[in-house]
């Protein structure tokens, strides 16, 4: 199956395009230089240098896009953008969560230990949620989801960690960021400059392979918390007395 895949829940820009496990082009674009997200200025043009790759949309089977939890103006632009190319491609698309994207790099990591007979650790995927909060879940080393996706202060998801038999080993933006406070359970994170930490859209199109055969997952967005806006016109919404 030939698949065209694309994230933009965090900062980067990670585009993929896949055939039968093949990569056959993949780019993860960071920060433009202003400090701004490429999502809105360079995603269509690498997912149609990731279609031509594949041999051109007539070669592509499925379009997948990772759902969130992340940045809510990234998701939105990921979501438009598969919908735009679904209806002029007339390919079906599946929804990928982005947690499930990264937690699938760490379980790689972790399948070596596995194929000796050794149980694995567990994998704990962590974003960045801003406002003093991560996004989160847990993941067994088969990559089965054991903690649906949440958000939460850190010193919360530490405190939930310290339920675990065993410490997981966790990756992510918010990994990287309460470094420390994950430690202090004994998680594992792997340094910082490691690729782990980062999405990869190559396992935005593998998720999205695996279950075509059930019709993928729906389209709906994964955001765990309103956005910023409306938590602001809430705050500044008189409140009426009687």
């Amino acid at each position: 199956m030939t698949v065209v895949g694309f994230d933009t829940a965090t900062a980067d820009t990670a585009v993929c395009a896949m055939r039968a496990g093949e990569v056959l082009y993949e780019e993860r674009l960071g920060l433009a230089p202003d400090g701004s997200p490429r999502h809105s200025t360079a995603l269509l043009a690498e997912v149609e240098r990731a279609a031509d790759a594949a041999g051109g949309w007539s070669a592509v089977e499925r379009i997948a896009v990772g759902l969130g939890p992340g940045s809510f103006v990234g998701i939105r632009i990921g979501l438009a953008t598969a919908r735009g190319l679904a209806a002029s491609t007339g390919l079906p698309v599946d929804g990928v969560c982005t947690l499930d994207a990264l937690a699938r790099a760490m379980t790689e990591l972790v399948a070596p230990a596995r194929a000796e007979g050794q149980p694995g650790k567990d994998c704990l995927a962590v974003l960045d949620a801003r406002r003093g909060e991560i996004f989160a879940a847990l993941y067994a080393a088969s990559g089965e989801r054991l903690w649906e996706p949440l958000v939460a202060a850190p010193g919360d998801l530490v405190e939930r960690l310290g339920e675990l038999s065993m410490p997981p080993m966790a990756a992510g933006s918010g990994a990287v960021r309460f470094r420390d406070e994950l430690a202090s359970r004994g998680v594992a994170v792997p340094d910082d400059a490691d690729p782990v930490h980062r999405v990869a859209a190559r396992h935005v199109c593998a998720l999205a392979a695996a279950t075509a055969d059930r019709g993928g997952d729906s389209l709906e967005p994964i955001y765990l918390r309103p956005p910023d806006a409306q938590r602001w016109r809430e705050r500044d919404t008189p409140t009426r007395s009687d």
